[in-house]
């Protein structure tokens, strides 16, 4: 039988697939499948992980965790490789956006470093992807639990909330995965981060790398141990990534964000484009999910001192 007449986007690749699988017996090479997987990577999740010691370069075990973080990543890449996976692209997501060390990489991943960029932890997710992955991720700002907990900035921000649903950057990240119908297959991090996410997003697949018993402490399983954790979620995701929906809002979406200290408020509330709705708070409206994040990557970058 011959499948030169099946012609059309993605349904149709879909359909030419199942001929195939039916005409092998039940089995598609990876090539044939073409699997498109995003891996967006933060670092306070990463196993270990406790406090600033390990997040940033003026840090004594940052050159370490970097080390963990890169391998935890690296086992989601395998492990979506193992899954079919043709095409994996994997976003730096943690503080400077530059703590990959994109050398341990295959030469066939591509990876997205450094701010701003459109889709802020999301960068370079686009409707061609099949799934996203979120490797090292932490619970909210508002969480009483979680190690590290913060939304976006935890100099900054104290709440973010999407049509009125308290958002982390794992459920943020999934609407925008969502804007483009691809779905949130897998998350690790802390037992906190992982249930926040799941209450938003749904039964997704979850590594637990540690449990936490405060702001800057846990319970955690050891790097290894993580590694073939990872692994075993990311196979687990990928494999139920039909089952799995994309979590979509609808729009136009309604963004409220509380910052720690009035002026940042008070200054916002100048353009007409937000609504002041306290002495800490904005709300505003986007048309969609991508515009959403543009404004919030304003919000999070702008100063009037920036260079160059």
């Amino acid at each position: 039988m011959s499948t030169r007449f099946i012609r059309g986007g993605r349904g149709a690749a879909a359909v030419a697939a199942a001929i195939l699988v039916a005409l092998a017996g039940g089995r598609v090479d990876a090539e044939q499948a073409k699997l498109k997987v995003h891996i967006s990577v933060d670092m306070e999740g990463v196993a270990g992980a406790v406090t600033g010691s390990q997040l940033g370069p003026s840090g004594f075990e940052y050159g370490r965790f970097r080390e963990f973080m890169t391998r935890e990543a690296l086992a989601a890449v395998a492990a979506a490789r193992e899954m079919g996976a043709t095409d994996i692209v994997v976003a730096d997501a943690h503080g400077n956006g530059e703590n990959l060390l994109i050398d341990q990489f295959p030469a066939d991943v591509r990876i997205v470093r450094s701010w701003p960029r459109p889709l802020g932890m999301q960068g370079g997710l686009d409707e061609t992807f099949d799934a996203a992955i979120l490797i090292g991720y932490h619970a909210s700002t508002n969480n009483t639990a979680g190690v590290r907990a913060h939304t976006f900035s935890s100099a900054t921000l104290t709440r973010v909330a999407l049509n009125g649903v308290e958002m982390t950057e794992g459920s943020w990240g999934a609407a925008i995965a969502g804007h483009f119908d691809v779905p949130v297959v897998m998350i690790s991090g802390d037992d906190a981060a992982i249930a926040e996410v799941r209450k938003v997003v749904g039964p997704i697949e979850g590594a637990e790398t540690k449990r936490t018993l405060g702001f800057h402490s846990a319970i955690t399983i050891t790097p290894e141990a993580s590694y073939a954790l990872i692994a075993e979620r990311v196979r687990a995701g990928l494999k139920r990534r039909t089952e799995l929906k994309p979590y979509k809002v609808e729009g136009p979406v309604t963004v409220d964000v509380s910052f720690k200290h009035y002026q940042p408020a008070e200054l916002l509330a100048y353009l007409p484009m937000f609504e002041r709705t306290d002495a800490h708070s904005v709300r505003f409206r986007a048309r969609d999910m991508v515009e959403a994040s543009d404004v919030m990557t304003f919000i999070g970058r702008y100063r009037p001192d920036i260079e160059p």
